[in-house]
């Protein structure tokens, strides 16, 4: 069995695992980025010089033979094995530069991180940067990113990072419907429409309270966005819970009670053991603990704070 994998490079194992993954070719394909027809060439190959069926084709998709599973478990193997060699030459760089993959929510880039990002790039040029939004974990382990900005009170144990500040949550509703947002009854609110986070985002405390104190007929609107979620504040959808460095960054908008510590969120800078050294993680952890430290005060609900200068040094790594 050894002399066919001889013939065999790293893309026909890749090519193997996204047919196992996809259960079909046009989805492998498409996963890969070539076409169908040179994933259904390149797997007879495969099979061909193995002198092994991997894949039994049915109406439903594609199925591993008991041939085909351990091959794909082998693609795990050497994947994960070159994702670690991959991690560790990365931590050998000699100076900030090459590509560094940075995931966060789109609400933390666009009202937080994008000036911090161009200031990023104007010190560091070399550096060039992957955004990826989610609002999902992803494996920093299979590097799907370097580095995490994440708001969290629970951040994966196989991560190392910084906690660098704690993003305050408030009631927010439309400026010209409460000119008075100091003297809001509790009865006003209790009249008003209210938009809340999707119930795929019930864990949060927040989500929570709109469960279990408003009507379900004053709930006019979800959505699983904390961005779009302002946004439809800001429309006069309705009043509901949003972070203060979004709801205090809109003249529109006013709060309509103070910030609530129980829908907190510790915000986090994340990366992988074997990353922390990569001179372009470490740069960029550096700055932007930095900067975000300027607009601590802010982030945790200090709305008449205007950032000038650090406001505490960057909290020393900690494992997560």
């Amino acid at each position: 069995m050894a002399e066919p994998f001889k013939n065999l490079a790293w893309d026909d194992f890749r090519l193997i695992k996204a047919v196992a993954d996809a259960r079909g070719l046009p989805a492998a394909a498409a996963m890969i980025g070539v076409n169908h027809s040179t994933v259904f060439r390149r797997l007879k190959q495969i099979e061909e010089a193995l002198g092994a069926v991997l894949f039994e084709r049915h109406r439903t998709g594609y199925a591993l033979t008991p041939a085909g599973e351990e091959m794909v478990a082998l693609a795990n193997r050497l994947d994960e094995e070159i994702t670690a060699v991959g991690r560790k030459l990365a931590g050998r760089e000699p100076a900030p530069s090459g590509e560094l993959r940075v995931t966060t929510p789109d609400s933390l880039l666009i009202e937080l991180l994008m000036p911090m990002l161009a200031a990023f790039r104007e010190r560091y040029p070399e550096v060039r940067l992957d955004i990826v939004l989610s609002n999902q974990a992803l494996n920093l382990s299979k590097r799907d990113a370097d580095v995490a900005v994440r708001a969290t009170d629970h951040p994966p144990e196989n991560l190392v990072g910084r906690r660098i500040a704690r993003i305050a949550w408030a009631l927010y509703g439309r400026a010209q419907d409460f000119p008075e947002p100091g003297s809001v009854t509790q009865e006003q609110l209790d009249a008003r429409n209210w938009v809340s986070l999707g119930d795929t985002l019930g864990a949060l405390k927040a989500v929570k309270f709109v469960q279990e104190n408003v009507a379900p007929e004053r709930v006019a609107y979800k959505i699983n966005s904390v961005l779009g979620l302002a946004e439809a504040v800001e429309a006069g959808i309705g009043i509901g819970h949003i972070p203060c460095l979004i709801g205090d960054s809109r003249p529109t908008l006013v709060r309509l009670a103070p910030p609530d510590d129980d829908y907190a969120a510790d915000l986090w800078l994340l990366t992988h053991p074997d990353l922390r050294h990569s001179p372009r993680v470490r740069a960029f952890l550096d700055f932007l603990a930095v900067e975000i430290a300027r607009h601590r005060r802010f982030i945790e609900g200090d709305a008449g704070h205007q950032p000038d200068g650090p406001l505490a040094e960057p909290e020393a790594d900690v494992r997560a």
